[in-house]
């Protein structure tokens, strides 16, 4: 077991992993996983530049997740950057903000190298289950980009599209700073029109429709499987490899559409930073149900968080080797 630390920083959240992690096996021991909220993407849709509270935000994150990197003595440290901070103009401000707080620069990924870490995470100890049928579908679904990837052991097809549901949101939803609440028929269908054509666009090289397993991640999936289960309080232990079917997702979706901030901030597992853009989030997952003929979603806890883990363990072991 090599002891390594990951952070995946996304558009609408920051989280960090430590764990004791075995690339061979799969098998991986968490230390410390954690996610705080710091909407680095906040309005990167409109001005193209990562905003000077969001870049202090996600650097405050960072000097906590520093402290306890030190703390667990990981042997080696790897961040990575995904969809906000690929399309800022001011990136570089961003990244020598990480660079000064933790060391390391922060690899901003493609959307390839994305979905192939969400593949592995997602993916890695679900190897022997007879319940599931292969292909997987595994679906990504974070604050600037969805990630759609099919494969058996390995990828087989992957594709980014910007239908994350912080984009979708603030694209749709957000008039002069106000979040519509609840949003309008029209606004829904101009998401669905987003979404649709993504979805499109995703299916010229990627298989959909053959994945026998839905596997979803992030935080729109785990929420609505929150909800679905009616926890009375966020339980990871209990949301990881839940199985929801596809018509309570269409109806979760069609309460969050229709709900107002306050009911969806009453739902007891709801984490405040979601309160805004989980419907649209839940939109995404619905429609890609409906597009693939889904009866069901598997979700994961574990998803790109932990496939940067398993690489990072698998070089490290590497270096030790060849030295």
């Amino acid at each position: 077991m090599t002891r390594v630390a990951a952070i995946d920083c996304g558009t609408n959240s920051i989280r960090l992993l430590v764990a004791d992690a075995n690339p061979v096996t799969g098998e991986l021991v968490d230390l410390d996983r954690r996610m705080t909220i710091v909407r680095l993407g906040q309005g990167v849709d409109r001005t193209g530049r990562l905003a000077p509270e969001a870049l202090e935000r996600t650097f405050e994150a960072c000097r906590e997740y520093a402290a306890i990197i030190k703390r667990h003595g990981a042997e080696r440290l790897r961040f990575v950057a995904t969809s906000a901070s690929r399309d800022a103009e001011n990136r570089d401000e961003f990244v020598r903000g990480v660079l000064d707080v933790l060391g390391v620069e922060p690899e901003v990924i493609t959307g390839d190298e994305e979905a192939e870490f969400s593949f592995t995470g997602a993916t890695k100890e679900l190897t022997g289950r007879d319940d599931l049928a292969k292909p997987y579908l595994v679906v990504d679904i974070g604050g600037g980009s969805t990630e759609l990837v099919v494969g058996d052991d390995h990828v087989r097809a992957a594709r980014s599209v910007d239908i994350g549901c912080v984009r979708m949101t603030e694209r749709h939803l957000v008039h002069d700073g106000v979040v519509s609440d609840p949003p309008t028929p029209a606004e829904i269908e101009a998401i669905r029109a987003d979404i649709e054509a993504a979805l499109d666009l995703a299916e010229l090289t990627v298989p959909l429709r053959e994945a026998h397993t839905l596997v979803g991640l992030a935080g729109s999936v785990t929420t609505v499987a929150a909800i679905a289960l009616d926890l009375p309080a966020y339980d990871s232990a209990a949301i990881h490899h839940s199985r929801i079917p596809y018509e309570k997702v269409r109806e979760i979706t069609e309460r969050l559409l229709a709900s107002t901030h306050a009911e969806r901030a009453a739902i007891p597992s709801m984490h405040p930073g979601r309160v805004d853009v989980i419907a649209a989030g839940a939109l995404v997952l619905l429609a890609i149900m409906e597009r693939i003929g889904a009866a069901e979603v598997v979700v994961s806890e574990h998803d790109i968080l932990d496939g940067i883990a398993y690489k990072v363990a698998e070089e490290t072991e590497e270096g030790k080797n060849s030295d």
